[in-house]
């Protein structure tokens, strides 16, 4: 089955930007504290998408331009969660678009990981951001949000069925493997997590790659990154 993939719903660039509305937290997640109620019947990943288009089970709807669903093969071996969308990936609509994209699609290339057969998602599924001058800087979405958002992740685990799991930064990583959970101390780790019959593991997001302050640093980081993955490699290998 090719990956499934999509044209955005929105053009490309920032004329649809969608502004945040005074109070625009206090709004909807009262009255819908999760994603449980705008869940499609049956799940496949085009009904799953479908559904996500209008779902407003947290204020993050009132942010973000548009959804941004997983995408890849509906039986993909591998899938990768990230934290959240970013500023390309709110425009253009697809997910590891923007320059940390750019950099996974490298680590997965260096690692032997063929990007067109891994399924790529987030845990939340809207860009969470705030103004600097006429820039939008991401901020992190608080554990509400990912609570909300978890409906999405799992049932597209549950349609997906990937072998390996791979959590990319400590957002992702606690909201799978629990609060406490380090990537710093735990990365490259396989680990059982409840509920996911896939094998788990995590390591850094590529975006903490591209902020390291100088180039031997980045190189270092980078080094370690393609390590992580070559170890999925290898277990799907086995």
């Amino acid at each position: 089955m090719p990956p499934h993939r999509r044209g955005p719903r929105f053009g490309s660039d920032r004329s649809s930007i969608r502004l945040p509305l005074p109070g625009y937290e206090r709004h909807v997640t009262d009255q819908h504290p999760t994603a449980e109620p705008f869940l499609p019947p049956r799940f496949n990943l085009e009904t799953l998408e479908r559904a996500a288009e209008i779902c407003a089970g947290c204020d993050l709807h009132h942010l973000g331009t548009q959804t941004v669903f997983g995408e890849g093969p509906a039986r993909a071996r591998v899938m990768i969660v990230g934290e959240q969308p970013g500023d390309r990936e709110d425009l253009e609509g697809h997910p590891f678009v923007g320059p940390a994209g750019k950099l996974l699609d490298r680590g997965l290339a260096d690692a032997g990981l063929d990007r067109d057969q891994v399924y790529v998602t987030n845990a939340v599924k809207h860009f969470r951001w705030e103004s600097r001058g006429k820039r939008r800087i991401h901020r992190k979405p608080s554990m509400a949000h990912i609570t909300a958002c978890r409906p999405w992740l799992d049932a597209e685990l549950t349609v997906v069925k990937p072998e390996v799991l791979v959590c990319l930064g400590a957002t992702a990583a606690q909201a799978i493997l629990g609060r406490t959970f380090k990537v710093t101390q735990h990365r490259g780790e396989i680990f059982d997590a409840e509920g996911i019959p896939a094998s788990v593991t995590a390591t850094v997001h590529p975006s903490s790659i591209l902020r390291a302050s100088d180039d031997a640093t980045r190189h270092r980081e980078m080094e370690g990154f393609v390590r992580d993955l070559s170890g999925v490699a290898r277990m799907l290998a086995a």
